[in-house]
């Protein structure tokens, strides 16, 4: 796969989108990444952190790495490409331990995104 290609300087050429639907000791994330610049991006990576006590145990449309903490979802073949003004629909499942919180900042490639 070709490398993430680096965002035009500024914050805030993405928005991410992040609906959690929570039960006893599970939940799943799901997650769009909308590209608001003016250019394509070839290769993404999406970091954030997730609340303590949530660990991916599956995951769609992405990459995760690794399950805990500091989490970097990455592109897969399919999906590698985020055109202006598109977005890509991504989530997990994971298990929680009472905490089913939302991360509370994201980047992709590196940029601070809005959140939605």
């Amino acid at each position: 796969t070709p490398p993430p290609t680096t965002p035009p300087p500024g914050a805030g050429a993405c928005r991410v989108g992040y609906t959690v639907n929570a039960w006893n000791n599970g939940l799943t994330a799901s997650v769009t990444i909308t590209n608001t610049g003016t250019a394509a991006v070839n290769g993404w990576a999406l970091t954030f952190t997730l609340p303590g006590g949530q660990i991916i145990t599956s995951g769609w449309n992405a990459t995760y790495s690794p399950t805990s903490g500091a989490v970097t979802a990455r592109n897969v073949s399919y999906n590698a490409t985020l055109a202006p003004n598109a977005s890509v629909d991504i989530g997990f499942q994971a298990t929680h331990q009472g905490g089913t919180g939302k991360p509370s900042s994201f980047a992709l490639n590196g940029a601070t995104c809005a959140v939605s």
